[in-house]
């Protein structure tokens, strides 16, 4: 019946309700209609089929089964909607956790933790994106049940799913170099940013001049991306640039387009985490594949069982990333 009536508020059908709910297959139905699904469910208190016949029957729930209030920390944004490897990522582990029973009690942004709002009674703590000392140990405080997910591998601190930005920004640049480019530009954050070491070891790995004035520090946005780019383009021998995320690249890729100035000269533009857009941006953008929903999955299976006591040493789980080619990038 919740099936039908969630159909009913978002005028779909019952079947895309459940296909979306149970993560069925990525394409039964568009991003806008997925949120007014997964909006309207939390609007009723939806429960998967399997808790809700457990709870009707009035089942004992043991430990192992019980549902797990969980808040999430947004440790480098300031909110999801300004971010989409965040808010995918965020996505991903939204499914997991609500087919799982458990629930999400807040999600609350680095400063607003340091300032001192509640985080209330929970039963563990996700974190995404790199977090401070100052962070992680405000969030000890409350619990010792923690995992982060992010691309700066934190030394054990925490038990932590990792995607290595120095690996992903070292695939990027041999992947340029192999394809004949020679003067790569860089632009992103430099501060103890693993992506820019990656950058950097590779250049002089391969022998490469590195150019300081075709490495442009930013933030993540677009906007930045765009400026960054312009400023860029003035270095006639620079042939490629490396983004340090889609967000960056999309920016860039808008300034490639706007640019009078360019004729027949063709600049590659590669980047990190290939979020949906990366399909259908103009032109389609060559970037390396952080695996979120596997990384997603695999930190709430890791702090399950924290929380279980079932494991006591801090754990890392690292996966892979790869290139996914498209057209944003050229031989040379």
């Amino acid at each position: 019946m919740s099936l039908k009536k969630i159909a009913e508020m978002v005028g779909t059908s019952p079947s895309t309700v459940s296909r979306v709910l149970n993560n069925s297959y990525a394409t039964c139905a568009s991003e806008q209609l997925k949120e007014k699904i997964w909006a309207a469910a939390h609007e009723i208190n939806y429960l998967p089929n399997q808790s809700a016949r457990k709870l009707k029957l009035g089942e004992r729930e043991d430990a192992q089964k019980k549902t797990l209030h969980l808040v999430v920390v947004l440790a480098r944004v300031e909110s999801l909607a300004g971010d989409p490897f965040f808010q995918e990522l965020y996505r991903y582990l939204e499914i997991d956790i609500f087919q799982k029973g458990f629930t999400v009690e807040k999600i609350l942004t680095a400063d607003e933790t340091l300032r001192g709002t509640d985080i209330g009674t929970c039963d563990g703590i996700i974190v995404l994106g790199r977090c401070s000392r100052n962070l992680l140990d405000t969030l000890r405080r409350s619990t010792r049940n923690l995992v982060g997910i992010w691309r700066n591998p934190m030394n054990f601190e925490i038990d932590e799913v990792v995607c290595d930005g120095r690996k992903a920004a070292d695939l990027a640049v041999s992947y340029l170099i192999e394809h004949g480019h020679r003067k790569i530009g860089y632009i992103g954050d430099c501060s103890y940013e693993s992506r820019y070491v990656g950058y950097n070891e590779t250049i002089i790995r391969n022998q490469l001049p590195l150019d300081y004035s075709c490495i442009i520090p930013t933030g993540q946005t677009r906007e930045e991306g765009f400026d960054a780019m312009n400023r860029l383009l003035k270095n006639e021998e620079m042939t490629a640039v490396l983004c340090a995320n889609d967000c960056i690249a999309f920016g860039a890729l808008r300034a490639l387009r706007e640019y009078k100035g360019l004729g027949r000269r063709k600049i590659s533009v590669i980047s990190i985490d290939n979020v949906e857009e990366a399909q259908t941006t103009s032109p389609l953008l060559t970037t390396v594949h952080i695996p979120r929903e596997d990384m997603a999955h695999m930190a709430l299976q890791i702090l399950h069982d924290r929380i279980l006591h079932g494991h006591r040493e801090k754990l890392r789980v690292e996966f892979p990333c790869r290139i996914v080619e498209r057209d944003s990038c050229f031989r040379v």
